[in-house]
This record gives C-alpha cells, sequence and structure tokens, in this order.
C-alpha cells in the first residue's frame, strides 16, 4: 500500500532540515575534512577547523544572539495598529514528548501565554492553529486548546488542526476567519517568525497586527556572550531554520 502524502512530506522536510542545518552539517563537513586531511589533502584540515569554529560560535549567545536579531529587526519596524482587530490567531511551533504522551512543547506554550494574556485583555476570541508534527500523533492545535483550558483557563474559539507550516496556517486559518467575516487579527508568534508569518497571512487576505512573544537582547559582545552553551547552538538552529524558511518561500513566490 502506498504511504498517505501527508504522512511522507513532514518527514522529508524534516530529514532535510536536519540533513541541511547545523549541527548535522557542519559535523560532516567536519569529519569529511578531517578524512580528507589524513589521506594527504591539506585544506582538508582547514575545512575541519572550519566546520568546529562555526559550530562552537553558533553555540555562543554572541552567535545565536546576532543570527535571532537579524531576524527581529523587522519585527520592530511593524507598527500597524491593533484596534481594528477581531480576533486572535496562535501558531503552533514544537511538540514536547512526556511518558503521558506528547504536549506542548516550550516555544508553542509561550505563545499560548502571549495568546492568553492578550485574551484577558481584549476579549478578543482565540484562533490555535497547527497539524501533526509527526504521523500518528494529535494535531498541536489540539494540544494547545487543551492547553489553554488546563493552564490558562480559556477555551479556544476555533480550532485548525490540519498546518503543516506557516503557509498552510495562514490559509486554513483564513478560511475560518474569513466565514467569521474577521479581516483583521492579532498574530501572536515569536518576533523572529513574525515577518514570514504576516507575509503568509497577507496572500491570504488577512491584515496580521503583530504580537510577538518577545524581542530577545542584542548581544554587546560582553565575555559571557562568548562562552558557548548547548542551548544557544539550539537558538542558532531555529534562526536558521527561519531564514531557510525564508529562502524557501522567496524561491517559491
Amino acid at each position: 500500500m502506498m504511504p498517505d502524502p501527508s504522512d511522507v512530506v513532514p518527514i522529508v522536510k524534516g530529514l532535510l532540515t536536519a540533513l541541511l542545518l547545523p549541527p548535522l552539517v557542519l559535523v560532516l563537513t567536519g569529519l569529511g575534512g578531517a578524512v580528507l586531511a589524513w589521506r594527504g589533502w591539506r585544506p582538508g584540515a582547514l575545512l575541519a577547523i572550519f566546520a568546529a569554529a562555526a559550530l562552537l560560535f553558533l553555540a555562543t549567545p554572541l552567535g545565536a544572539g546576532l543570527l535571532i536579531a537579524s531576524l527581529e529587526r523587522e519585527a520592530e519596524k511593524e507598527t500597524a495598529s491593533a484596534k481594528a482587530a477581531s480576533a486572535i490567531v496562535v501558531l503552533d511551533a514544537e511538540v514536547a514528548h512526556s511518558r503521558q504522551g506528547p504536549e506542548v512543547g516550550p516555544f508553542t506554550l509561550e505563545r499560548l501565554r502571549t495568546g492568553a494574556a492578550l485574551h484577558r485583555a481584549t476579549g478578543l476570541p482565540l484562533l490555535v492553529t497547527g497539524g501533526p508534527l509527526t504521523p500518528g500523533e494529535p494535531p498541536l492545535a489540539v494540544l494547545m486548546a487543551r492547553s489553554l483550558v488546563a493552564d490558562f483557563g480559556i477555551a479556544a474559539t476555533w480550532v485548525e488542526p490540519e498546518a503543516r507550516d506557516t503557509r498552510e496556517n495562514a490559509t486554513h486559518s483564513a478560511a475560518l476567519l474569513d466565514a467569521a467575516g474577521i479581516g483583521v487579527v492579532l498574530l501572536v508568534t515569536h518576533a523572529w517568525h513574525m515577518p514570514r508569518a504576516r507575509a503568509a497571512f497577507a496572500q491570504n487576505g488577512i491584515l496580521a497586527v503583530a504580537a510577538p512573544v518577545r524581542i530577545n537582547r542584542v548581544p554587546n559582545g560582553s565575555i559571557t556572550d562568548w562562552l558557548p552553551r548547548a542551548d544557544h547552538l539550539g537558538w542558532s538552529w531555529w534562526a536558521l531554520r527561519e531564514w531557510a524558511g525564508r529562502l524557501a518561500y522567496a524561491l517559491r513566490g
């Protein structure tokens, strides 16, 4: 039996993301350079050194912070008024796996917290959007709706459970919003993801007013900004993944 294309696509995208982004691409580059140097090709040693240095830099607060700042600059320039918004849209991010099963991950929970605060401040209805990140798992939007009730005592008005990426977040959400006669929303996501997300909603006829989780501090080059740490490598991965997403959107028009 042929596999369902809807199951294959996220698997392929996940594999490509893992192969083409650090740390794996730099580890493979370093190993390849070391093998070439061992076989007598001197530039291979430089390649291995470059890969190791790049991996260390991406693991520093400075490297990760500069990458995040390069994405968040555009979010700071967004000045659209929130007064015309008629709903709040919260985008999914990632999932966490506990012994009890899948649940919302830290980034997703941060977005839900921001959405819940906006809901309490404005009274606007909430839409959560996100499909299954792995075949066989529940849609992330369903997990988000459960978290809203359990953690914040708020019920989502709309739950969009099909979207596999930001473009589909916008497409599927726009269909629900159009049916409710809503054309302006407060869009909740991280600032580094906001420009691409807003552009996707604009392409679907929805004016998305930026409501970012936060805008991070820009590193100033202090000594502590140069100390590598594994969690900062994770931040670099998210930033590079976002730049890759922007490139894909530009190529696809």
